[in-house]
């Protein structure tokens, strides 16, 4: 179907009520005008799907959780959403929590976006994740995880270098240049910073050398695979690994210093970019995961591609990597939203 005929179909299907659930510290006004650039790009994403979803015609209402449901049962109650546009990303200062309140909604019968419980569990738990899918022979790298409040002790299997990285925590929260280290003593450093600062388990995986890709997919039982896109690192200082950290992320000066963007994968071979939308597909049916989600891949010099991480539920925002792909594909922004809703209208 040609983009323009793929939106007049959108735009002509029935309204809806949509509740948008948010973080508490995420509630976008109803006004952006006025906000400095800071605060508008830490909430970026609320404020693009509720722009994206009035745009389309349906009738939208924020609810913000902190650490109780009382608001979001209310709501329902009283407003009766025909879906809930899920963006929480955590509840109680918890990460894994993201699950329960989606949990919630499938025993009250809503209708919700993005991934169901079992899948945001297995696959937050970074090492969790790469247990499951080195069985199913996904080649992933090797790592050891150091839980939070245990005494450090290295293996001795675990050959460097390593990155060190929260075991839950996304968006790069806690990665910087030093992550990457290549001593028993660095190691150790690492790891305490992240049960310090990131407050939670630390895992510590094989570093591949390579770039780092991303393969979007959409869909419940019928997964579909979205352009592969790739980070661009090439302006960072020749010393410096290839990876995304936290600056790399969300620092728009450091952005715009060295150059960062994401892009469609360049030089991909048919035959490579098959194999990764692919591989996509079975990572997220042996994680189980459904509604949207990103998984991000390293792939080699050699040509090998090695699961990193996923996210479902990724950022959403107008321009990241997963709404630049599906656009790659013909979907405009609101008709990538009207998708998603959608997709959770089915469940």
């Amino acid at each position: 179907m040609a983009p323009d005929v793929a939106e007049a179909v959108f735009r002509t299907k029935r309204k809806r009520r949509v509740l948008l659930m948010v973080h508490e510290s995420f509630v976008p006004p109803e006004q952006i005008a006025g906000m400095d650039e800071e605060e508008y790009f830490s909430m970026k994403t609320e404020c693009d799907v509720v722009h994206g979803l009035r745009q389309l015609g349906h009738e939208v209402r924020v609810v913000g959780l902190r650490d109780e449901l009382a608001p979001l049962r209310q709501v329902i109650d009283e407003w009766q959403p025909h879906v809930v546009f899920n963006l929480l990303e955590e509840f109680k200062d918890q990460i894994v929590y993201d699950a329960h309140i989606v949990g919630y909604l499938e025993l009250r019968g809503i209708k919700y976006t993005g991934c169901n419980p079992r899948g945001l569990v297995l696959a937050r738990d970074k090492a969790l994740s790469k247990k499951i899918l080195h069985y199913h022979r996904i080649r992933t790298p090797r790592f050891h995880v150091f839980p939070k409040g245990r005494r450090f002790k290295k293996p001795a299997r675990l050959a460097y270098p390593v990155i060190v990285k929260s075991l839950v925590a996304e968006g790069s929260e806690g990665i910087a240049q030093a992550s990457i280290v290549t001593s028993d003593q660095a190691l150790a450093d690492r790891v305490a910073f992240v049960h310090e600062q990131v407050m939670t388990d630390a895992i510590a995986e094989q570093y591949i050398d390579g770039r780092e890709v991303y393969a979007s997919v959409i869909g419940l039982h019928r997964l579909e695979v979205m352009p592969i896109w790739e980070i661009l690192l090439d302006g960072l200082p020749a010393s410096a690994p290839r990876i995304a950290t936290s600056k790399v992320k969300w620092d728009l000066k450091y952005q715009d210093a060295h150059g960062i963007d994401t892009v469609r994968a360049r030089d991909l071979s048919a035959e490579l970019e098959a194999h990764i939308a692919r591989l996509a597909k079975r990572i997220c049916r042996r994680l189980n995961i459904d509604g949207y989600a990103r998984v991000d891949l390293r792939l080699t010099p050699e040509g090998e591609v090695y699961f990193l991480e996923a996210n479902p539920n990724p950022d959403i925002a107008y321009g990241e990597e997963l709404a630049a792909s599906a656009e790659a594909k013909g979907l405009s922004y609101e008709a990538l939203l009207e998708k998603v809703i959608r997709i959770g209208l089915r469940r």
